[in-house]
């Protein structure tokens, strides 16, 4: 045969798979209205697994087998996401456990950021609220979760992820640990400055104090003197402690306006190499509500440790037509080589697109958690 009488051949196969595959998807569309009435679950894994055997046994080479195992793996998956839009077409997805809010309730919120006054997360915090905003600052990211879990203030402003630096990986492991939800984002241009105290000068400067990341964006520049560096918790700490000490030969990396508030001289302005450098912070609360016009999705799950297993999850953003911005992982606690993803992306927890991907994740993933919509 020559190669246009095979590719004829293929063709009628395709065509005959085609109309072999309508005709599952119809038959998987009565299997779920007989599971809408009488309440039973769309995913059954003992069944899949039984099905996925069956299929394999009938093949006659191991090549075939795992190609017949991956192909029955897509058509049982697109069984799946065609059962949950029915359900969700007859309203048996229910309703997600977060309130849609027209705005959010500022006016007399007490709010808490990490850090002390002149760290960008005050500056990200009075951005998002406003300078008048009843606030305290607490010395720790746990600190500031604590207190909005225990009602102590009603929001709280946490840094997630810079430009440079990456993701402030504390923040998602407590996000997970604690009952809180993201409400909003605030992302802020971030520019160093080196501070000393008033009178003092470039050549008087022998020790810089400031956060470790800090120290790092500057690197370049603190290469060029030989100056020792000391890390410390926080840009404002470092800022303060020169205040106090009062030495000359002190200087601190942090923003223009801890130095404005500590009494400070800006010895230098921009001294972090990278000139496109943002903070992107979050809002968070103990509440779950989101308000109606938000557009953005933060979730976290876990997989099971097999092949395939995150695939099988981002496909429900494929077959919904859901963008997906952002996806991070973490190790997870006592479980040697398996991780928690995080994902961010785009949508709103009422529109039935959403709700389909969540309900699909929530079926197959392990301990999916809605982290916000903001």
């Amino acid at each position: 045969m020559d190669l246009l009488e095979l590719r004829d051949q293929i063709d009628a196969i395709d065509t005959q798979i085609v109309d072999l595959y309508e005709k599952r998807m119809e038959v998987c569309r009565q299997v779920a209205e007989y599971k809408i009435q009488t309440g039973k679950k769309v995913f059954d894994r003992q069944r899949e697994l039984e099905k996925l055997a069956q299929v394999k046994s009938m093949t006659h080479n191991d090549f075939n087998s795992h190609g017949v195992e991956e192909l029955f793996e897509q058509l049982m998956s697109m069984s799946r996401k065609l059962q949950y839009q029915l359900l969700s077409k007859h309203g048996g997805l229910g309703k997600a456990p977060f309130i849609g809010v027209d705005g959010l309730d500022t006016a007399k919120a007490r709010v808490v950021f990490q850090g002390a006054e002149g760290a960008y997360s005050h500056a990200a915090m009075n951005k998002y609220f406003g300078d008048r905003v009843d606030s305290f600052h607490v010395d720790t990211f746990r600190d500031a979760m604590c207190a909005i879990d225990e009602g102590s203030a009603d929001f709280a402003v946490l840094p997630i992820e810079n430009s440079t630096a990456g993701i402030v990986s504390e923040i998602y492991d407590l996000l997970v640990e604690f009952e809180n939800y993201i409400v909003g984002e605030q992302v802020i241009r971030i520019e160093h400055c080196l501070l000393g105290v008033p009178g003092s000068r470039l050549e008087d400067i022998h020790t810089v104090y400031s956060h470790p990341q800090s120290l790092m964006q500057s690197g370049q520049y603190l290469r060029a003197h030989d100056w020792k560096q000391i890390s410390m918790q926080n840009n404002a700490f470092a800022a303060r402690k020169v205040a106090e000490d009062g030495d000359k030969g002190q200087a601190a990396i942090a923003s223009e306006m801890a130095g404005e508030i500590y009494g400070l001289q800006v010895l230098a302005k921009g001294v972090n190499q990278e000139e496109n450098n943002s903070t992107r912070f979050i809002i968070v609360t103990n509440q779950k509500i989101f308000r109606k016009d938000a557009g953005k999705i933060s979730i976290c799950f876990e997989v099971p440790h097999k092949s395939g297993s995150l695939y099988h999850m981002l496909s429900h953003f494929i077959y919904n037509n859901l963008n997906m911005t952002k996806i991070e992982s973490r190790p997870i606690e006592e479980r040697d080589w398996e991780y928690r993803f995080f994902v961010d992306f785009d949508g709103n927890l009422s529109e039935s697109a959403v709700k389909n991907a969540l309900r699909g994740l929530r079926e197959e993933a392990r301990n999916m958690k809605i982290l916000g919509n903001y």
